[in-house]
Order: structure tokens, then C-alpha cells, then sequence
């Protein structure tokens, strides 16, 4: 190798020893506390607070100013600015609020100089299973019962029907329960009818039995009073006839007991004395 190439490559070796580091301060990163995870991963019910930590590392050489937010979802961190001296690892406590359905969000750290880490946090929102369901609104009109079927719960039911109705004589009807042909889901209101043909004369009372997987049931009731058909106006007709009449035989014989009570009407008597006025 000639003198010259020599002197070249120690004047390069020369440069490249005096070009400060400046990547030295891009080794600063954040990951979550503990190891291990590549990102924050939290669960919990609609509404609820989970606490975790996140680790800011600076390996190199020079104290680095580092801003912390969140990118995303209800974040707050115990503390946003710090300044991370060489070679440590500084630990900072969040909490993050579970939204109501599942997402994504970041925390993003920045420096000083304008450089950015970020590290993800998944959030599940895990919801209790609750079975409930409500038999609303029942009424019996013509040759139709109709009622509301309510899923207060959290999860999908499939509901089964009964119906009884009861009369002033007896049963007269008795529904086995059985599995209506619709699914509902959570919060779903649903208006349905059932078919009716009770008897044309009676006071009847109808009461519907909801029942659904996970031990779920409800009861409500209506009640319909019938005059059904010209026979039964005739009837009614009838029994309005018979109780007038009774009342007006009753007002009568109230009038002749007063009239034998009464006494009889007299005029005063004027003694005769002889005396003259």
C-alpha cells in the first residue's frame, strides 16, 4: 500500500473517531414493565380502572427529556415528563379506564428531539353474562292476545310461551308452554299475538308464562269480561231486565211497608162546657 492511501485511510478513521455519537441518544425506548410483552394487553368490564406500568430504558450516554400521552383510550399516567439519565430504566404507573366495547390505543413517548416510541395497549371489554327477559303489555282484544316480549339480559334467548286462562266456571284454556319461532337479542323489544276463542259469556282472566335458558321466567296477566255474540246480548239483556224489574219490585214493597207503618190522620176533640165566649 502506497504512503499516500495509507495517510488517506487514517485521515478517514480520524474523521469517523471525531464525529460525535449522534445516535447516542436513539437507543432510549419504552416497553411495558416486567418483560416479556410486546405490548399491554388489559380486560375488565365496561367502566372499570386497570392499573399496569410502563418502563422507559436509556442506555446510552446523555440524560434524554421525554414527554409521555396516550394515543387512544382513557390513559393517565402518574407523571408526562421526565428526564431519563444515562444508563436507566425509569418506571412509570398508568391507569386506563376499559371502554365499553373492545379497541386499541398508544402510548407514545417523545423527545426532545422530536423522536417517537410508541408500544400498544389492546382493550377487551368483557361483559357479565346476565339472563333476563320480561313478559310485558298483555291484553286480549277480539280473537287475538298480545303481549311484549322484553331481553333485559346480556346474551341471546330464545323464549318459551305458556298460556292459561281461568273463567269464572273453571279453566278454559291451558297452553303447554312451547318454543316461540324467534330469537332475541340483548335489549330487544318484540310485539307478538297468540290466538283466541274464549267463551262468548265469562270473566276471564289470561296469564302468560315466559320461561328461556339459565333459569329465566315471567309471569303477567290480563283479564276480559264477555258478552260474546246475540245470545250473549241476549243474556245480558236478560239479567238487565231481571234486576230492574227486582229493584222496582223492591222499591214497591218498600212503599206499601211505609204505607202500613204510617198512623192514621185524627182531628183534635173540643170539650163542651156551657161557657160562652
Amino acid at each position: 500500500m502506497s504512503f499516500a492511501l495509507r495517510v488517506l485511510g487514517l485521515g478517514l478513521l480520524a474523521l469517523l473517531a471525531a464525529v460525535p455519537v449522534a445516535t447516542a441518544a436513539d437507543g432510549w425506548s419504552v416497553v411495558p414493565s416486567g418483560g416479556g410483552r410486546p405490548a399491554f394487553y388489559a380486560e375488565g368490564e365496561p367502566g372499570a380502572v386497570l392499573e399496569d406500568t410502563v418502563a422507559l430504558l436509556n442506555p446510552g450516554e446523555r440524560s434524554v427529556d421525554v414527554s409521555l400521552r396516550a394515543d387512544g383510550g382513557r390513559i393517565t399516567f402518574a407523571d408526562t415528563r421526565l428526564a431519563l439519565p444515562p444508563r436507566t430504566r425509569t418506571e412509570v404507573p398508568f391507569t386506563v379506564t376499559v371502554p365499553e366495547a373492545d379497541g386499541t390505543a398508544e402510548i407514545v413517548a417523545r423527545d426532545s428531539d422530536g423522536r417517537t416510541r410508541r408500544v400498544a395497549l389492546h382493550l377487551r371489554a368483557t361483559v357479565p353474562t346476565v339472563s333476563a327477559l320480561t313478559v310485558e303489555h298483555v291484553a286480549v282484544s277480539g280473537d287475538r292476545i298480545t303481549y311484549e316480549l322484553v331481553n333485559r339480559g346480556t346474551t341471546p334467548l330464545a323464549p318459551r310461551l305458556a298460556v292459561r286462562a281461568d273463567g269464572l266456571f273453571g279453566r278454559v284454556l291451558d297452553r303447554p308452554a312451547r318454543t316461540l319461532p324467534t330469537e332475541l337479542a340483548p335489549g330487544q323489544r318484540l310485539k307478538l299475538g297468540e290466538p283466541w276463542s274464549g267463551p262468548a259469556l265469562d270473566s276471564v282472566e289470561v296469564r302468560l308464562t315466559v320461561t328461556a335458558a339459565g333459569g329465566v321466567r315471567d309471569t303477567a296477566s290480563a283479564s276480559r269480561t264477555t258478552w260474546g255474540g246475540p245470545w250473549g246480548v241476549g243474556v245480558a239483556g236478560a239479567v238487565g231486565v231481571a234486576a230492574a224489574g227486582g229493584a222496582l219490585l223492591v222499591v214497591r214493597r218498600r212503599r206499601r211497608r211505609r204505607t202500613e207503618a204510617a198512623p192514621e190522620s185524627t182531628c183534635p176533640e173540643v170539650e163542651l162546657t156551657g161557657a160562652v165566649s
